[in-house]
């Protein structure tokens, strides 16, 4: 992940820093090299201690770009060290700061990344997939050539087919339960959200099983004869067919 930041770290190394020589009377140096420090700290890899000189630069209020630029330092800080929760507040908070900044749009990516990188299983918390899929989107609506576009599309992707899986177990443990007409409703707007996806075979034989277990036979014979047509090769091909053939 360190090759994600090459290109904005050169930059932060090639800014001249003026005017931010004096000391703060809670600094034992000056402000300049607190900052250097800090980036040499962040070379090697030393990011707490990268992000305990930052701090200081950051808390002797110094200006306004050389503020920029340790925030956008601290944010990146805390996502090397995987402190995903601090990371996506710093990149949120740095493009409330600073909307019309030239790393603006760094900033909203790594949010929407800092975000992602929270995302465990899909059938526990759906705040931070529900997150970073937004905020990716934001990304491509805002930079729809930027740098990152390319991997927002792809991140967004990847968040979608966690929301079907999600529903899918949810439709599935509807069915189990059978609660039927519940199953029916979850599966049915999965399909419609995400018929794009590559599960929707699997979400086609599940729907059909709660159509039948619900006493709809005929509406379920046609989904198994909809998941055949569309999906001849599905691993759950053979399994439809024979159930189709039962209800014959």
């Amino acid at each position: 992940m360190k090759e994600r930041f090459k290109i904005v770290f050169l930059l932060i190394i090639t800014l001249a820093i003026q005017g931010c020589s004096s000391t703060n009377v809670n600094l034992s140096k000056p402000i300049d090299q607190l900052y250097r420090d800090g980036e040499m700290s962040f070379q090697r890899g030393q990011y707490k201690d990268a992000l305990a000189q930052w701090k200081r630069v950051r808390e002797s209020l110094p200006e306004a770009e050389l503020a920029a630029r340790t925030e956008i330092n601290i944010a990146d800080a805390h996502f090397l060290e995987k402190e995903y929760i601090e990371a996506a507040v710093e990149y949120e908070n740095f493009s409330k700061l600073h909307p019309n900044h030239e790393l603006a749009g760094y900033a909203l990516y790594g949010q929407a990344l800092s975000n992602f990188k929270q995302i465990k299983k899909f059938d526990t918390d759906q705040v931070p997939l529900k997150n970073s899929k937004i905020l990716f989107e934001s990304y491509l609506k805002r930079y729809p050539n930027g740098a990152n576009s390319l991997d927002a599309q792809e991140k967004i992707r990847e968040c979608r087919d966690k929301q079907l899986q999600y529903e899918l177990y949810i439709g599935k443990f509807y069915w189990r339960t059978n609660e039927y007409p519940a199953a029916v409703s979850r599966l049915e707007e999965a399909l419609y959200n995400f018929s794009d996806l590559p599960r929707s075979d699997e979400t086609l034989f599940f729907l059909g099983q709660a159509y039948v277990d619900k006493g709809e036979t005929s509406k379920g014979r046609e989904i198994y004869s909809r998941l055949l047509k569309e999906y001849p090769k599905s691993s759950f091909a053979d399994e439809a067919q024979k159930r189709i053939n039962k209800l014959l």
